[in-house]
């Protein structure tokens, strides 16, 4: 994804300088969503920004759906898909803080299932998948960091053949028990690490995903519109999904009550607003803080979430092989990004925009945040159209960056 930044003030970057307070002025960013909506021809957009102790812009454009009567409100709900991520891997150091887990043995001491798991080498003479145990078995901080070898097919070239000859994996199945593309820690690989993190943490737990974050996570930070399960009283904020035609126009899926899923995915199945998520980022720039004060993680274990935790691996950068999903992904042009627990980390800092060592991820169905921890604010911007990628998504989501910036 191309994100063009202009220049920030010049004493922003003086090497050494205190971070500045920055509050988003409201006029400003509101002119830039409202215009770039409607050049882009996007249905709408829930935006919001903060600081470690208070939010400094909220906006919603658009309507929830075609047919509703408003417009969208700021507490509309949207599926956030892969910003679950972050959460799940919230939930699994939690655990690895009350000794539950560990980071580095074999994580099939917790989910036997994960020793069964084999690497994929190719095809036989036959046309048949040839399969071999992994040279050293997967651990926690390779589900964790996209290093396992589980691999999504929609940007991945060999899963992507694999699933195209063998057939696709079960739908709405967590953790699908698919072979490795590569031998684990090999290299950086989306793909389902966080499926198997979610099932570890409900194994070490003794809970359901869904029943421990809301005990753990969403309930202590207060974030009350955030679940797996849609409940009927809410459904009248949720946001209508819509995919990219061929001839460039979106056309909108039927919005439906979404069916309470049969098992929990830690790796992309919550429902959330731009305010709850806010409350996340907000507990990570208070350095595992509470609203309340209460310590949802340690402060060390926020650093290591924040830190590079795959040494001289890049991250980030993916190819898609699934266009109506995905388009290609590169957050960072011309730089090499590292992973972190949780989240995408850009070594260098992007001039006029977010600082070095800033956090991001976000969602397929273009959903996007990011935490700046030097300049102490956070941003995230909530569409809901695929695919991920998208050019008029990721224009929007620079737009929308450059005025916080330049506020």
């Amino acid at each position: 994804m191309t994100i063009r930044r202009r220049d920030f003030t010049t004493a922003l970057l003086v090497a050494g300088a205190s971070a500045p307070k920055l509050f988003a002025a409201p006029t400003s960013i509101n002119e830039t969503l409202k215009s770039g909506l409607e050049r882009r021809k996007i249905p709408s957009c829930v935006a919001m920004v903060a600081t470690a102790d208070r939010i400094t812009y909220t906006g919603a454009f658009g309507k929830r759906d075609s047919a509703a009567p408003g417009a969208l409100t700021p507490d509309a709900i949207f599926f956030i898909a892969s910003m679950t991520k972050a959460v799940t891997t919230a939930a699994a150091m939690q655990l690895i803080e009350r000794g539950k887990m560990s980071l580095d043995e074999p994580a099939s001491k917790y989910l036997p299932e994960l020793g069964t798991i084999k690497v994929f080498t190719g095809w036989d003479a036959l046309g048949k998948p040839m399969l071999k145990p992994p040279s050293k078995p997967i651990t926690l901080r390779n589900l964790m960091t996209h290093t396992s070898g589980f691999c999504y097919d929609v940007w991945d070239k060999t899963m992507f053949e694999y699933t195209s000859k063998m057939g696709a994996l079960p739908q709405g199945t967590v953790a699908p028990p698919a072979p490795l593309m590569f031998e684990p820690g090999y290299r950086w690989q989306y793909g389902t690490g966080l499926d198997w993190t979610g099932r570890l943490v409900e194994v070490e737990s003794g809970m359901s995903l869904e029943d421990y974050f809301q005990k753990n996570l969403l309930g202590p930070l207060g974030m009350k519109d955030t679940s797996f399960i849609m409940k009927p009283e809410k459904y009248s904020r949720l946001v209508a999904s819509y995919a990219r035609q061929p001839d460039g126009s979106l056309k909108e899926n039927p919005r439906t009550m979404p069916a309470v899923p049969k098992a929990f995915n830690g790796g992309g199945g919550l429902n959330s607003t731009a305010a709850d998520y806010v409350k996340f980022m907000q507990m990570i720039l208070n350095k595992g803080m509470g609203p309340g004060k209460e310590r949802i993680l340690s402060e060390k274990t926020v650093e290591m979430m924040s830190s590079n935790q795959t040494g001289d691996i890049q991250a980030g950068k993916m190819r898609s092989f699934r266009p109506n999903v995905s388009s290609d992904v590169d957050f960072h042009p011309g730089e090499v990004d590292r992973y972190t627990f949780g989240f995408l980390m850009n070594p260098k800092g992007y001039p006029g925009g977010r600082s070095a060592g800033s956090l991001a991820w976000a969602g397929v169905d273009n959903t996007y945040y990011w935490i700046d921890p030097k300049r102490g604010i956070c941003g995230v911007i909530m569409m809901q159209f695929l695919p991920f990628a998208d050019k008029e998504a990721v224009a929007l989501l620079g737009e929308f960056e450059r005025a916080v910036y330049a506020s």
